[in-house]
């Protein structure tokens, strides 16, 4: 039984329902400083997650190439198409967020929530590790921290953060599905590059919760398909030459 999965998914969905509910209790001030500390969290997720990292040349491979294919088939415009698709059907139904933001702060914070809660590689490898062995560590550890994210979040985006669990279900839910074929594919040494790319993602993800730089999150997602293979890659084809 995924209770892995479900765990995460439920951490995003009730998190998100009772920052709607309750996000008119708290100052702008107090979710502001809150939500610079879990973007601090995520930066040293993503700092701990890089010390893995084996493989740099392999890794920044990854992580260019994935960015330069994302922003060459748009898809952070892409999601954030699928995210306004989800903000206006939810809006016939339910209040959506604060309206003293403006809409393109808005869909920036949707994006980054939607990369956070989807495309993390805690999340990903989390979910593989749980299809593969049964640990369901990694991602129980990651629904703490997603249920304070997401309850923050939802103060100014509304319940729309809880509807993003349906895609996070569906992708964490394929993946444990599947793991029985990717591990056996992996060895440690790719597992940790993977790692190690998922953390140039929580690292890019801090920037913009902190609101340093909007690092093109969504756009940096293919890296985390690339990585595993250019570390296959530079180990058996590459340094042998070398």
């Amino acid at each position: 039984m995924p209770v892995g999965v479900i765990a995460e998914v439920l951490s995003v969905v009730i998190g998100g329902i009772i920052g709607a509910a309750g996000g008119g209790l708290l100052s702008e001030d107090f979710k502001e400083k809150l939500n610079m500390i879990f973007g601090l969290c995520a930066m040293s997720m993503g700092i701990s997650s890089i010390a893995l990292m084996e493989n740099m040349p392999a890794v920044v491979f990854a992580v260019i190439i994935g960015t330069v294919a994302g922003l060459a088939i748009h898809l952070g415009d892409r999601i954030n198409a699928a995210g306004g698709w989800m903000v206006g059907l939810a809006g016939k139904f339910l209040k959506n967020g604060n309206s003293a933001i403006s809409r393109e702060e808005y869909m920036a914070s949707l994006q980054t929530v939607i990369v956070l809660f989807c495309a993390s590689g805690t999340g990903i490898y989390g979910s593989i590790v749980a299809g593969m062995n049964g640990d369901h560590s990694i991602l129980i550890a990651k629904s703490i921290l997603d249920f304070f994210t997401s309850l923050i979040f939802a103060c100014n985006l509304g319940v729309i953060v809880s509807l993003i669990g349906i895609p996070q279900l569906v992708i964490f839910l394929a993946l444990y599905a599947l793991a029985g074929v990717i591990y056996p594919l992996t060895t440690p040494v790719m597992v940790n590059d993977f790692k190690a790319c998922g953390g140039f993602l929580l690292l890019a993800i801090g920037f913009r919760m902190i609101r340093v730089k909007m690092f093109p999150t969504a756009d940096m997602i293919p890296a985390m398909i690339l990585v595993m293979p250019a570390s296959w890659f530079w180990v058996d084809v590459v340094l042998p030459l070398l």
